[in-house]
């Protein structure tokens, strides 16, 4: 059997097609399904303290209704990965952080603060869902008194006197969110270390993130209880992913202690530095661990959906894992936010209009992680026509899925070899198609 779902510039949401058009193909897809990549371990959003906060504003039909949208297995996205940030980011209230000032012993340490919006949200995500949300988890910025700018905002640095402490925070951090039935499974060193922004942010040279990580939050976290939970390098955009990578990887003491390599979409689609990173430290791994449309809300625009498909199908080719999008759920505005970097997510709740608004990107995003299963790999495909993106997987079960993408206003018949059928992809649109095991 064989299905075909399509959405559209022109048709809103998900729409299941025919199979089969009678119209002449001009596109051959070519694949082999014994040639395999990179597995998949999943998808998912984050749970920004702005996105729980909103979400705790709704009524409660509205509340399902996103928890139904994003993390039902059967009908909705089925998301299984969440990101969070250790105490406050951008997308917060304000800045905050879990111990008193100048406490280095880290003895007032406590969470309360996300057990308001933050935790609750996770546990209600995980009962629709019915398993556990594999959570990140990301600093943007030490405490304002560990830093050189004695700032949360506006970068700084981590002053060497504090480099012990900071590193046990990362440790307590996960003693806490455990105590609270959250599964952490990975943690990266520090969200956007080369940006210096008007929010909480702190800078790393790559020097000082390989030592960071060689000389303190390595060794700690390897000899903790949490020895299992995975360490990522970057976070950052994939313009220097490259060098970044070289500068850690390249020292054994510091290798040693690194899952892999995060990224963010921003600056630029250069997606070749995801299989540069790859050829040279293969037994490494690449997470995608944030994407957001900037500048405010971008209600019922296709192209913030076309940016997200293009931006998946790119990575995904060239060795990408998994996908973490940014906010799960913002207002009206494109907040709360603290400094008033307003951004986009997938759904949108109108505070005057009590209306969940779901965006273009919520069925990009859709398209790959509701017929992708955990553990599959993406295999060889090619195409002949540069029109189309395209990105092949074989799911655990058989199934073949190819993800396609056409930005133009052109439509196009697509054939693939060997199969009787060809499928029609309508002008700008982002299509799954799935050829079924028997």
């Amino acid at each position: 059997m064989i299905k075909h779902i399509q959405s559209s510039k022109y048709k809103n949401g998900f729409q299941r097609l025919m199979t089969k058009t009678d119209q002449k193909p001009n596109v051959e897809i070519s694949f082999n399904k014994d040639v395999k990549y990179q597995s998949i371990i999943g998808f998912g959003g984050a749970f920004t303290e702005a996105a729980a906060y909103t979400f705790y504003q709704m009524p409660v039909d509205k509340q399902k209704i996103l928890l139904e949208a994003y993390f039902n297995q059967n009908t909705g996205l089925s998301y299984n990965l969440g990101r969070v940030s250790i105490h406050s980011c951008d997308f917060s209230l304000n800045n905050y952080t879990y111990v008193d000032d100048f406490d280095e012993g880290l003895k007032s340490f406590n969470i309360k603060r996300d057990l308001s919006y933050v935790i609750p949200m996770i546990h209600q995500a995980e009962m629709v869902r019915n398993d556990r949300i594999n959570i990140l988890a990301s600093p943007w910025s030490p405490p304002a008194w560990m830093k050189t700018n004695n700032d949360m905002n506006h970068g700084g640095s981590l002053l060497d006197e504090y480099k012990d402490a900071w590193a046990n925070y990362y440790l307590k951090f996960l003693e806490a969110y455990t105590q609270h039935d959250v599964s952490i499974f990975a943690l990266t060193v520090q969200n956007e270390p080369a940006a210096k922004q008007i929010w909480d942010s702190c800078l790393y040279t790559k020097e000082e993130e390989r030592d960071f990580v060689k000389d303190y939050l390595g060794p700690k976290l390897a000899q903790s209880n949490f020895s299992d939970v995975k360490l990522l390098i970057w976070d950052h955009n994939r313009d220097i992913m490259v060098e970044r990578a070289k500068a850690v990887y390249e020292d054994k003491k510091a290798s040693q202690y690194v899952w892999g390599l995060g990224f963010h979409w921003y600056v630029s689609e250069a997606f070749e530095n995801l299989k540069k990173v790859h050829d040279m430290f293969p037994n490494k791994h690449l997470l995608f661990t944030e994407g957001t449309i900037e500048g405010g809300v971008h209600l019922h625009q296709f192209e913030t959906g076309e940016r997200y498909a293009r931006n998946m199908i790119g990575d995904f080719s060239h060795y990408c894992e998994g996908y973490i999008d940014w906010n799960l759920l913002l207002n009206e505005e494109g907040g709360p936010n603290h400094v008033g970097n307003y951004c986009d997510a997938p759904i949108i709740y109108d505070r005057n209009n009590d209306e969940l608004i779901f965006n273009s990107s919520f069925y990009a995003i859709g398209h790959f992680s509701k017929y992708l299963m955990v553990g599959a790999k993406r295999i060889e495909s090619k195409t002949n026509h540069n029109d189309l993106k395209q990105v092949a997987f074989l799911n655990p079960n058989g199934d073949i899925v190819f993800i396609i993408q056409n930005e133009t206003e052109e439509i196009h018949v697509v054939h693939f070899e060997d199969n009787e059928n060809n499928f029609l992809i309508e002008a700008r649109s982002i299509s799954t198609i799935i050829l079924e095991s028997e």
